[in-house]
Parts: structure tokens; sequence; C-alpha cells
């Protein structure tokens, strides 16, 4: 599993919100992610900024590129049929 170091963005995030002279929370900096993070990475991040201002490497997941809409459909339809015309077999048997 590949995975993506998301550490300057919850630093950007965070520096931003102090900046701002306001408390980060989790809700607050997951607002602002541009990038989707795990909540547990959050509190963690979160838990090190608070005392000691500090944000501890994170990685997450790397998000897998999706399929066209199109072909996302095609395959989608062609699964409901598969499973559609099994169900038929089964309930003959």
């Amino acid at each position: 599993m590949q995975t993506q170091n998301v550490t300057e963005e919850l630093h950007r995030v965070l520096s931003g919100i102090s900046a701002e002279g306001k408390e980060p929370t989790v809700a607050l900096v997951k607002s602002r992610l541009s990038i989707p993070v795990p909540m547990p990475a959050i509190i963690m991040t979160l838990k090190s900024w608070k005392s000691s201002n500090k944000v501890p490497k994170v990685e997450v997941a790397a998000q897998q590129a999706s399929l066209p809409s199109e072909e996302r459909i095609a395959q989608l339809e062609q699964q409901v049929k598969d499973l559609t015309e099994r169900l038929i077999r089964l309930e003959q048997a």
C-alpha cells in the first residue's frame, strides 16, 4: 500500500488557525484540509501540537485515481447483471 505524507498540510492548517488567534479543533482542522486525513491522525496531531507546538510525521494511505464515471457505471451494470443471473440460477436449483 502506498502512503502519502500529510505532515506539511497539517502544519500549514494548524499554523493558519493559530495565526487567526483561534484554538485548533478536530472539526476546524478537518474542514480546512485539502487532503482527506483520518480522525485518529488529526487527534494525534492536535495533541502533539497543543503540548509541544510540533506536528509529528503523519502518513495516510494514498488515494487511488478513480475511474471515469462512465467506466465505473459500466462496471457496476455488468456486476449487477452477473449477480442477477447468478441469483436466477440459484433460485432455479
